[in-house]
């Protein structure tokens, strides 16, 4: 007994950050989603590190078995433009690249590599390889000639001299990047899967955003319509921004604060069969016209399609320029 700990005699200040968790898990009939101010002031807190672990799971996990909200997607999304500070780059499309693919090999890299030839500024940022059996964009950099990018500085003069630049969300946000690997360790994705699409951290003139579980595209188009950004959502193939040739796409956009939808017709009669493997020498055989791939290069000309259908063209001029850029892309690049 001599160990004993001493009586506590005073009750002790509650931390700023319970109010959150107890917003989300009072019960059945007491809990509720945050306000936009709300998650605004959560994350804000989240960012500047002033909570405590056991605080953050369950913040998450409470997120997570509600499914975040577009108020509450919208509020994180404005701590973190705020907290980013994030000098003007100028950005034509920002692309964000979370998930990975598992079926196909990630054939909307070399759309951007297309559209990146042609001009456009693309800003693609990701978390890592956070989930096994998944080929995800960090791992191809190098093979497709990628700019990796370790601050804002090398992103500008990327863009400047190759239109495209690849910024892990590590170097610029690691309070999120933490958040996304704790996956491994609560077993569930967490919000800041969602939220990591919904950022544009540089203010990109439109986002790309693919979000596969349905009922959430419309959130995220909805937190982005809040946020007053210019974006297309749409259920990509794996989760990336991958037009799927084989199935009617659904584009949910948002412009100038009004929502609007379209639908694209799939561009293959029957569906294509998944490979056996991904083998990511193929991307590069098939830029350089050295093989062939139906499944493939419908998928490159769509993803190119939409993202122009982002920066303005309707959706046959679209297709039109980028079968364009396709056939006279620069295959020795």
């Amino acid at each position: 007994m001599t160990d004993a700990r001493p009586l506590t005699l005073e009750t002790p200040a509650e931390h700023p950050f319970a109010e959150f968790v107890r917003i989300l898990g009072k019960g059945k009939r007491g809990a509720r989603g945050l306000t936009r101010e709300e998650a605004r002031a959560a994350m804000t807190l989240l960012l500047e590190g002033k909570v405590e672990d056991t605080q953050l799971g369950a913040f998450l996990m409470l997120l997570r078995h509600k499914e975040e909200s577009a108020e509450e997607l919208a509020g994180f999304t404005e701590a973190l433009r705020s907290h980013l500070q994030a000098p003007p780059i100028a950005v034509d499309i920002d692309w964000p690249t979370y998930a990975g693919k598992k079926r196909h090999l990630p054939w909307y890299l070399l759309s951007a590599k297309c559209l990146a030839a042609n001009g456009v500024r693309i800003l693609m940022h990701g978390g890592g390889a956070h989930t096994a059996g998944r080929l995800y964009t960090e791992q191809l950099l190098a093979l497709l000639d990628i700019p990796l990018c370790r601050d804002w500085a090398s992103v500008s003069q990327a863009l400047e001299q190759q239109h495209l630049a690849f910024a892990p969300l590590h170097d610029w946000a690691p309070q999120l990047q933490r958040m996304i690997d704790l996956r491994n360790t609560l077993g569930l994705r967490s919000p800041i899967h969602s939220l990591a699409r919904v950022l544009n951290p540089l203010g990109a003139r439109c986002g790309l955003q693919s979000i596969f579980h349905p009922g959430y595209q419309a959130v995220h188009r909805e937190a982005s319509q809040l946020l007053g950004d210019h974006v297309i959502v749409i259920k990509g193939d794996g989760g990336e921004i991958e037009v799927n040739p084989d199935v009617i796409s659904h584009l949910y956009g948002t412009t100038a604060g009004q929502a609007w939808d379209e639908e694209w017709p799939a561009l293959s009669e029957r569906r294509h069969v998944k490979p056996p493997s991904l083998q990511p020498e193929h991307l590069l055989a098939v830029w350089r016209g050295e093989a062939e791939d139906s499944y493939g290069e419908m998928a490159v000309v769509a993803t190119l399609a939409l993202a122009l259908r982002g920066l303005g063209d309707d959706r046959d001029q679209a297709f039109a320029k980028a079968r364009d850029y396709w056939a006279k892309r620069n295959q020795s690049n």
